[in-house]
């Protein structure tokens, strides 16, 4: 089959629903999308594989390739969105619509028409001069788990050296972001009247004092973690949503807290998990109530990818901005333990993301083209070597 138009292939992926989500009357698989992506790949000349999530047969992943051997670039993305309220879209987001210089469509800025962009940018590329291969990899279930880039990352497989994830950044590339970690605290104590203190101990006391010790956990994080590079230069910690007790005469039996962590790069995850166990002990010894310290989420890793490494030096010579650093979380250090050095770089603007009336400006399309075309040369044309 002939190759599909840019558009068509723009106004399908966001015609396509793939929401995933927490809440399972939101989520759905992304099979129908990847399908009809790999066939795209298949008509282009790629080896398509389409992998499905363990125990998931309605969520795939793809690894479409280009050439052969080891080395070489991954173009890769995401082919889910979050949910999407319609009632507050002045159009259907799942029609992509043009309208004032901007694609409007649920995933046009994230991260769908990276993928599209992506393809196109091989419209012209003669395979047969691929010194190192090029590889498109899409994955499922990016905006709840994550699922997708864990399964890649647990089998080991080598994609490639170097990897640009389309993620929305303005065209300007990053090589940092922080972490996350989404963390639950239980206390359990004893219900009673309030009448008697004496009849109950409350878990809700206990929270008090818990709370106390993590936001003093907080000043000492921000005190000894610093890098100038993130618009909020210290790690943060907030404390979300609380819940607890029943009644105002009643002892509170059992109360939960959930937590939100921001790590910087170097800091580690499995070690602030343990201070957050010690802190929580510490707080609640000698009161006798129990707790619990538990995941919400499984957590993303904190990103840096080192300054020198040729696809940050080759992203910001076809960009001419410098590599930063954003807050957000990506799957890039999934791929980074695939042994790739990874590049966040994308048209969208993160400020569209995950809004009503979702928007991809259409004058950021061919600076797109441009810069993956020149990140093929680079690295899929070009012998490979460590120089510039």
């Amino acid at each position: 089959m002939p190759r599909p138009s840019l558009q068509y292939m723009l106004e399908r992926l966001i015609a396509l629903p793939s929401v995933s989500s927490v809440s399972p009357q939101w989520d759905m698989g992304n099979r129908a999308l990847m399908d009809e992506l790999a066939q795209w790949c298949m008509d282009a000349g790629f080896r398509v594989e389409v992998l499905p999530l363990p125990g998931e047969p309605a969520r795939a992943n793809l690894v479409a390739t280009l050439g052969h051997g080891p080395g070489g670039l991954v173009l890769a993305g995401h082919t889910d969105t979050v949910p999407c309220d319609p009632d507050r879209w002045s159009q259907d987001p799942f029609r992509a619509e043009v309208r004032d210089g901007r694609l409007y469509g649920l995933g046009s800025c994230d991260m769908k028409s990276f993928l599209a962009l992506a393809l196109e940018a091989t419209a012209d590329l003669d395979p047969g001069r691929l010194r190192q291969p090029l590889v498109i990899l899409a994955t499922a279930d990016e905006e709840s788990s994550m699922a997708g880039a864990r399964a890649l990352a647990d089998s080991g497989r080598p994609l490639g050296r170097h990897a640009v994830i389309g993620e929305p950044t303005g065209l300007r590339p990053v090589r940092m972001h922080k972490g996350m970690l989404m963390e639950g605290v239980q206390v359990t104590g004893q219900a009673g009247h309030s009448s008697d203190p004496r009849l109950g101990n409350s878990a809700l006391e206990g929270m008090h004092r818990v709370m106390k010790a993590l936001l003093d956990w907080r000043e000492a994080l921000q005190a000894s973690h610093r890098n100038e590079a993130f618009a909020v230069p210290v790690p943060t910690l907030n404390l979300g949503a609380i819940r607890g007790g029943d009644n105002p005469n009643r002892i509170c039996g059992e109360c939960e807290l959930h937590l939100d962590l921001r790590p910087l790069p170097g800091m580690d995850p499995a070690q602030l998990r343990a201070t957050l166990e010690a802190r929580v002990a510490a707080a609640l010894e000698a009161s006798g109530l129990e707790h619990r310290v538990f995941r919400l989420i499984p957590g993303v890793p904190p990103l840096e990818t080192p300054a020198d490494a040729p696809v940050v030096r080759a992203a910001e010579a076809l960009t001419g901005s410098p590599a930063g650093a954003v807050a957000f979380g990506t799957e890039a250090p999934f791929l980074q333990r695939l042994g790739m050095d990874v590049v966040i770089l994308g048209p969208g603007d993160i400020a569209q993301a995950h809004q009503p009336d979702e928007f991809l400006a259409m004058d950021r399309i061919p600076p797109t083209l441009e810069i993956l075309r020149g990140l093929i040369r680079r690295f899929c044309l070009a012998q490979e070597s460590g120089a510039d």
